[in-house]
């Protein structure tokens, strides 16, 4: 039996489908060595991607009998990493997203701005909504107050929806909830940031299908899953991720990463001259703007750093 199906589990060379918006997970391999055209990742088939499959004889998957996956339908979008130990290879996240989440914290752990940038800018190379999640708020509201308004008006002033949550106090949760209804996210971040106490806020219910779902399918299989889909209660799906400590930028020539800050791009328009790396050029709005105050400094030192990278990530 064949049919279309998105994949909702990567466990290395194992994977898991379901037949969206059901929600009826089977194991499936890859036929052979399947390849995107002109791709150097290291996983040809990501979370989220819809695939062609068919099923054994019988028509029902099984550990012992998985479904084959026979080939990966175009992307509409999806989010890539460099990986930080293969210089020429890269990692794809997850793809055809509706939105991705970025969860960060100013304090436990501190925020690290040019990471998060990092992540901001392939979001916007690939074509991914980007919505930045400032959780454990009420951890350092009452001292970190001022830090708080910086911190939205950096990003806000870039173009990017902020919202504050904790999942401990439910603060933004049911907000949060309610944006997610009806699509396919990916919570991504730093580690320690609360991403899974954030996704199990949103929906209590989903441990105990996160469990049966391993133990009946992937238990002494590759059980370490890279990423995994999980269906909302209320409609909708998210996709979870390891929490990052790098991100290096993929598919991007040194002129092109200002184009990827939406507020530098604006600017740009008036630099006197095309291209202008907004370093040294003279008549450039960016500089000028930088030195009105009317563009963060903290944004243009990730910019700079991107720039300046010293192969480690690129």
């Amino acid at each position: 039996m064949k049919g279309s199906a998105t994949v909702v589990k990567n466990a290395g060379s194992h994977f898991m489908l379901s037949e969206l918006p059901l929600w009826n997970p089977f194991p499936a391999v890859l036929k052979g060595k399947i390849r995107l055209e002109g791709s150097t990742s290291t996983n040809p088939v990501a979370v989220g991607d819809i695939v062609e499959f068919e099923k054994p004889d019988g028509g029902e998957a099984d550990m012992a009998h998985p479904a084959v996956i026979l080939s990966i339908s175009p992307r509409r979008n999806h989010i890539i990493r460099k990986s930080t130990n293969l210089s020429r290879q890269n990692h794809v996240i997850a793809a055809n997203l509706d939105m991705a989440y970025i969860v960060t914290t100013l304090y436990f752990p501190e925020v690290k701005l040019p990471l998060l940038d990092r992540i901001l800018v392939m979001c916007e190379v690939f074509g991914v909504p980007v919505t930045i999640v400032l959780n454990k708020v009420d951890m350092y509201r009452k001292e970190a107050a001022e830090s708080i308004e910086v911190f939205h008006q950096i990003y806000e002033a870039a173009g990017y929806r902020v919202m504050e949550t904790s999942a401990l106090t439910g603060e933004g949760v049911d907000a949060l909830r309610e944006d997610c209804r009806g699509r396919v996210c990916i919570f991504s971040g730093e580690s320690g940031v609360g991403k899974s106490s954030l996704i199990k806020a949103l929906d209590p219910s989903l441990d105990p299908k996160v469990g049966a779902i391993s133990s009946a399918h992937l238990q002494g299989k590759h059980t370490t899953s890279l990423y995994e889909m999980y269906p909302l209660s209320q409609g909708g799906y998210i996709i979870d991720s390891p929490g990052l400590r790098g991100f290096g930028l993929v598919h991007l020539e040194k002129e092109e990463i200002a184009r990827y800050f939406p507020e530098m791009l604006r600017l740009s328009e008036g630099c006197r001259f095309v291209p202008c790396t907004h370093t040294h050029e003279p008549g450039c709005a960016v500089k000028a703007a930088l030195d009105a105050g009317e563009l963060s400094p903290e944004r243009y030192n990730s910019y700079l750093g991107m720039l300046e990278d010293d192969g480690k990530f690129r």
